[in-house]
């Protein structure tokens, strides 16, 4: 049956600009929304930039504007960039909007009239430098949960813990930089620790509309631990109102008090919706009253799960409206292995990368290669990513089309011929393209685009074994050559089909190419008749060249003027952080090893390399350098999964929130090493460049597929 879906994207930020870890989630979301329209069911994709708050606040305030102008300036350029990727909103919309102040309203008198907002006076951060009350995010310490270092006042990005401002340890002003004081203010709550929201969270967070979960099994285990078993209250009231002066939506019947922007940035897919329904036509109650037949589906990054699978489920529930029926989680972006840098250049905007004509598709098909559906976070590795696109679009896929499409044109003034049946069955089989599909619903693009390149692999075979090149210089062979090069460019059709919803801007000129309707699923398995005629083949896609990488890098580099550190100081400063170890280092490490350059394989073979999974990283107090990793290498103990704890001297290099849910690579037969902060049961892999100093630092990560507890070998 015909499914309607209302799918978002997490609202960005009117901040900042778009960034390639930005692009990650809105090329998933515009690639599966392609794909469910592309099978013929009806998607509608709505998104807004999220515009209120201090920082906005204080930036238009610095740039001597007002925030209505910033936020309309931003919203062109953000508009900007993901119209250059091809990004394929049907609104982009803005959380400073009427539509969205009415939404807000209805759901928060809602919540009133059910006794689910209440009044209570709190001690708030104030600045006195600045004479403001502090947001969240404009104050930072140390998480009370897990004791990590520069944290927001709201939730830890290490530990994933929600929290109050006033529960942070040693607190300090983010516009200041002074301590600020605790001031009294009345503040408006929203009672998420009501036993009706904690039962609805429990139930919700588990649930499978459809057969399919609502989460992802990671994320369902994560809002369990953070809900605590039945009979427990572990959820904390949440605070939705923030003191003037504050660009917002002022609270009815509150003088000088505002909503939180937390509240107000998920209603604006509601907002957005709503703007969309009045310009189309559309039936609102129909996608957002509680028995709306649609599907409402969220893309979000996991930092941001917290307040998707538990404060706005509970509002909508609470106020009267429907729940998502996915929420779909992804990771984060590295670049080479490492966070996004600005001193190394790889912070890269979306605005650059289109500055220096990087084909924007080359990068939608290397994220659709990576994301497998799931919470982990993806590499882009610029070797690869070079590789990749070069490999797979222009040495298989465009490859077939421009091998073949020539002879069509000068032997046969552009008409197809017959094409073999039973060699276009052979390769384009009914299963192959259920394999696709069930790939890309779920969300494994890069096993679909595996599935596809199998196919690409297969059509260049016949190409090769028939050789139309030969073909066509004997006019003997004139009918087969019309055979080989029409079932060529009809297997290169049936490929294009499957690659439309990540291709799309290629995927408009092989339609114009092949002179026909905008591809449809169904044309997959269906070759153009005998007869068709086709116009004149453009070349589709170059190859990157890395000086054209290069080039990127040199564009986002940063100039930095570094601190100068003498060779004696950091010399003097590295012995300090490695005291402590190298005494025990000397002590438990076996001797140095073989004498000569090689080891035989039987020494290879004693050392046991896993695939590991991060299951929690947190950065150790009182150690300069060290991360405590907790690790899944597929043991189990009476039935349950057993981890490994396992200390790593990366701290410079990786935000612990960074790597949890990753995948790398680690020594399992490593004899466990008592240290002060606890004991070490292995060690993973890095590579480094010879000082051992960031960022020549980058622990291993294995080729999507791989699963934890995998021998390396």
């Amino acid at each position: 049956m015909k499914r309607t879906l209302l799918v978002t994207s997490a609202l960005p930020y009117a901040n900042g600009a778009i960034h390639l870890g930005h692009l990650v989630e809105y090329i998933q979301t515009d690639i599966w929304v392609r794909f469910q329209k592309l099978i013929g069911n009806n998607a509608t994709y709505v998104c807004a930039d999220d515009t209120h708050g201090t920082p906005i606040m204080l930036r238009a305030e610095k740039e001597g504007i007002t925030p209505e102008a910033l936020i309309a300036r931003v919203h062109q350029e953000h508009l900007r960039d993901f119209t250059g990727f091809n990004i394929a909103f049907d609104l982009y919309h803005s959380t400073h909007s009427d539509e969205n102040r009415e939404c807000a309203e209805t759901i928060y008198r809602n919540l009133r009239d059910a006794g689910l907002i209440e009044t209570r006076e709190i001690e708030q951060y104030y600045d006195e430098e600045k004479g403001m009350f502090l947001p969240d995010r404009f104050i930072k310490g140390e998480c009370p949960k897990c004791g990590a270092a520069d944290q927001y006042g709201d939730n830890c990005e290490s530990c994933g813990a929600a929290y109050t401002p006033s529960e942070l340890k040693n607190p300090r002003s983010a516009v200041s930089g002074s301590v600020p004081v605790l001031k009294p203010s009345q503040h408006y709550f929203f009672k998420l620790s009501d036993a009706r929201c904690q039962q609805f969270l429990r139930d919700f967070t588990r649930s499978a509309p459809d057969g399919i979960p609502v989460l992802q099994h990671e994320a369902a285990n994560k809002m369990q631990e953070w809900l605590g078993t039945p009979g427990e209250n572990k959820l904390s009231d949440w605070d939705i109102s923030r003191d003037a002066p504050y660009f917002g939506f002022a609270i009815p019947d509150a003088p000088g008090k505002y909503f939180y922007v937390w509240l107000d940035a998920p209603i604006g897919y509601m907002g957005a919706f709503k703007a969309l329904a009045k310009k189309e036509g559309l039936d609102f109650d129909a996608y957002w009253k509680p028995d709306a037949k649609t599907e409402l589906i969220h893309f979000i990054g996991k930092d941001i799960l917290y307040f998707h699978a538990l404060f706005w489920p509970a509002m909508l529930h609470e106020g009267g409206f429907r729940v998502p029926t996915r929420i779909c989680a992804h990771g984060f972006l590295t670049v080479d292995g490492a966070k996004m840098s600005k001193s190394r250049g790889t912070f890269i905007t979306a605005e650059s990368y289109l500055q220096q004509k990087l084909n924007p598709e080359w990068l939608r098909y290397y994220f659709a290669s990576k994301l497998n559906g799931t919470m982990e976070d993806i590499d882009l590795n610029l070797d690869d990513f070079i590789a990749k696109v070069n490999s797979d679009l222009v040495g298989k896929y465009v490859n077939i089309a421009s091998r073949c499409a020539g002879f069509i044109k000068k032997q046969f003034e552009g008409t197809l011929g017959e094409t073999d049946r039973a060699v276009f069955d052979r390769i384009v089989t009914d299963e192959a393209l259920a394999e696709v599909a069930a790939a890309m619903e779920a969300r494994d693009s890069a096993r679909a685009m595996r599935q596809i390149m199998h196919l690409a692999d297969e059509a260049n075979l016949y190409v090769n074994d028939k050789q139309p090149w030969l073909l066509a210089k004997d006019p003997e062979q004139r009918d087969q050559l019309h055979i080989v090069a029409t079932t060529a460019l009809n297997l290169f059709r049936s490929l294009s089909v499957l690659l439309k919803p990540v291709l799309p801007a290629v995927a408009s000129q092989i339609e114009s190419f092949f002179n026909g309707a905008p591809l449809t699923w169904a044309d997959a398995r269906q070759p153009l008749p005998a007869g068709h005629r086709i116009n004149d083949y453009a070349h589709l896609m170059n190859r990157i060249e890395r000086p054209m990488v290069d080039a990127l890098i040199a564009a986002n580099a940063e100039s930095l003027q570094a601190t100068e550190t003498s060779k004696a100081e950091k010399a003097n400063d590295k012995k300090k952080e490695q005291k402590a170890d190298k005494a025990v280092d000397q002590k438990q490490d076996s001797k140095a090893a073989t004498e000569g350059a090689h080891i035989s394989i039987d020494d290879f073979t004693k050392v046991d390399l896993r695939i590991a999974k991060i299951i929690n990283a947190e950065h150790v107090e009182g150690a300069d350098k060290l991360i405590r990793l907790q690790l899944d290498i597929g043991e189990t103990e009476n039935g349950q999964p057993k981890f490994r704890q396992v200390f790593a001297g990366i701290k410079s290099a990786y935000d612990p929130a960074l790597l949890i849910g990753r995948l790398t690579v680690m020594v399992a037969n490593l004899a466990p090493r008592k240290m002060k902060f606890g004991l070490s049961e292995g060690m993973v892999l890095a590579a480094s460049d010879t000082e051992g100093n960031h960022p020549g630092l980058y622990i291993l990560s294995p080729d999507s597929g791989a699963q934890a507890g995998m021998r390396v070998k």
